[in-house]
């Protein structure tokens, strides 16, 4: 009887020591360079993130083969809008979202992969220690990697049929929102 209840409780006490998914922050803003080698798209952005209130804005710089192109989207899911102003031309185009809102956080259900050091593992401040998860949502792979202390997005990677392969880095993070404003739609759009 002893062995058997030690047992359960080397279970109990291993399986607790597994990384679950964790829960990133539901407001930050930084940098994210996106690449999608399939249709020869790169883009680099400053962003605000918001997950309570579903909301992106992005400030991007868009490169699709060797044309460039500077745009400030506003991503707002729980309306349903999009908000797309083309910098050079102030262009502003407001549309429906054509895809479902997807949080910079790990899901629920994801599969912890392992933990590893970014970095000159050992030195001190020249490394960061991240845990690796990956899964499917809707039939679509994907993998991510988060700083393991803080849950911060570093990098993710998925496949769709629709997109094909695309990954995004994340940088230059900070917590919150520093300007309360950024999910206001842009003013070329009230016209």
């Amino acid at each position: 009887m002893l062995l058997i209840v030690s047992l359960v409780v080397l279970c109990v006490v291993t399986l607790a020591q597994l990384p679950h998914p964790c829960r990133t922050p539901e407001e930050f803003e930084g940098r994210v360079v996106t690449f999608d080698p399939d249709r020869r798209f790169f883009s680099s952005a400053r962003f605000a993130y918001d997950d309570r209130q579903r909301r992106v804005r992005e400030f991007e710089e868009v490169d699709v083969g060797r044309d460039v192109d500077y745009f400030d989207r506003l991503f707002l899911f729980n309306e349903n809008k999009e908000y797309r102003v083309n910098v050079r031309t102030r262009q502003c185009n407001v549309t429906g979202l054509s895809r479902p809102w997807i949080p910079f956080g790990v899901p629920l259900d994801a599969m912890f992969n392992g933990t590893g050091d970014i970095g000159a593992s050992g030195v001190p401040d020249e490394h960061v220690i991240v845990n690796i998860f990956n899964g499917v949502n809707d039939n679509n792979p994907y993998f991510m990697t988060v700083s393991a202390t803080d849950c911060i997005p570093i990098q993710v990677g998925f496949f769709s049929n629709q997109t094909g392969g695309v990954l995004r880095n994340f940088f230059d993070i900070s917590l919150g929102i520093s300007d309360p404003e950024v999910f206001i739609p842009p003013q070329e759009c009230s016209t």
